[in-house]
């Protein structure tokens, strides 16, 4: 079975607080793009994982489409299968593309093993793998709190809107990104925000926390999004906590060559 895991990006993101597990409580609006990788899975003598396309860092053992598949033989004793990905998302851009492959491996082997996990079961084993994993179970936009995994639909529709998602040649860490980071509650909520204000508002109320930190540190994601807003984008964002920016435009534009360097996906999501 083929399954093609999409991207997300995310509309504003809020360190609300510091958890005692070490973690912190985010609220952010996900929402997916159709920028794609390409997932195989199919039964087989042995387990074999290969992939091909981008590099994977890591070793592939490590890799969370093994885990995914580890995760449900040790419940459900999984007879093998090989697992083929084709990595075309990004690494390190802030775009999910690794969770996205996660959850999409689950969703496989729960149709080729027949084992009738329901929704819920399905976010939960995502959720053990990582905190944006769940997101990728269903296929809409959602209000994530928590560490991510608490999501709750959201009728927010993109569709006649084109994006651009600029990624440098630049990998952000979780440390970076957290540096000099102060959660606080943020008013308006993202979720009022997203749902309640028109996008010409978004530049207004609409914040990721992470872009202060990770701006002082490298300029060139500043520069991008200045750029995407200098070519007329409505609103502009650092995805995640980076080094990826999206700008989402009223109409199509032709400006991927304004981005030397940098992987561009432009596209419509719907």
């Amino acid at each position: 079975m083929v399954s093609f895991p999409p991207c997300k990006i995310n509309l504003g993101l809020s360190v609300v607080s510091k958890r005692p597990d070490g973690y912190h409580n985010l609220e952010t609006c996900f929402y997916p793009l159709p920028w794609h990788d390409v997932l195989e899975v199919i039964p087989a003598e042995t387990f074999l994982f290969t992939s091909t396309g981008n590099d994977i860092a890591g070793k592939p053992d490590d890799n969370l489409c093994v885990r995914a598949y580890r995760l449900l033989k040790e419940e459900f004793k999984l007879d093998p299968v090989n697992i083929h990905l084709h990595k075309i998302i990004p690494s390190g851009a802030g775009l999910g593309g690794g969770s996205s492959d996660a959850a999409h491996t689950l969703r496989l082997l729960n149709d080729i093993f027949s084992l009738n996990l329901d929704l819920f079961s399905l976010m939960e084993y995502a959720a053990r793998l990582g905190s944006d994993c769940a997101f990728f179970i269903q296929d809409g936009p959602m209000i994530g709190t928590g560490r991510g995994e608490i999501l709750k639909e959201i009728p927010l529709s993109l569709n006649d809107k084109f994006f651009v998602v600029v990624k440098p040649d630049i990998h952000v860490s979780t440390a970076d990104a957290f540096a000099n980071i102060i959660p606080k509650a943020v008013t308006p909520s993202i979720a009022e925000v997203v749902s309640n204000y028109p996008i010409t508002k978004w530049k207004e109320f609409l914040k990721n926390d992470f872009e202060e930190s990770v701006f002082k540190k490298y300029g060139e994601v500043k520069s991008i999004k200045e750029k995407l807003y200098f070519h007329g984008a409505t609103y502009a964002t650092m995805s995640g906590s980076g080094s990826a920016v999206v700008g989402i435009f009223d109409r199509e534009v032709k400006i991927s060559d304004q981005f030397p360097g940098a992987t561009v996906w432009c596209g419509f999501p719907g």
